[in-house]
């Protein structure tokens, strides 16, 4: 069997801005098969600092519920040092989501690199926020010569 790229996504919440918009687009990406969730763990990081970790078959039965959709697998491949060190980051009073998910998007294109004998050389992901920062100043680099 042939897996996507997988990729790692932390993201953190504040507690009381949650309303519900997340989840529902993930769904959509499951749905469409454009990723497959195979891992999802949740971290409450207290006021005091300490921090819990729950995996999905640790969520209560009215949460898991509301994740049940993305048909998790549950690989366990989020680890313990994982949480740890995502804890130690966050910020007090916060949420935050762990999750590996498969880019099914790409399985088809690296079956195809393989059968024509292609190899990876490199690959990154660029963040969002470099990509917005960079453009700014190719635009702004770009007036000033005119």
């Amino acid at each position: 069997m042939t897996y996507g790229p997988i990729d790692f996504l932390a993201l953190a919440f504040q507690t009381d801005q949650l309303k519900g918009e997340i989840l529902p687009e993930l769904v959509n990406l499951v749905k469409n098969k454009v990723v497959r969730v195979i891992d999802l763990v949740i971290i409450q990081k207290y006021e005091d600092g300490h921090h819990e970790a729950m995996e999905m078959q640790q969520l209560a039965p009215d949460l898991l519920a509301l994740f049940d959709p993305l048909d998790v697998e549950i690989t366990g491949l989020i680890q313990a040092e994982d949480i740890d060190n995502l804890a130690a980051v966050m910020e007090n009073g916060t949420n935050a989501a762990l999750l590996l998910f498969e880019n099914l998007w790409a399985v088809k294109f690296k079956e195809a690199v393989l059968r024509a004998n292609g190899r990876l050389l490199a690959q990154e992901r660029i963040p969002f926020e470099v990509v917005d920062e960079a453009l700014e100043i190719f635009a702004k680099a770009e007036s000033l010569q005119v």
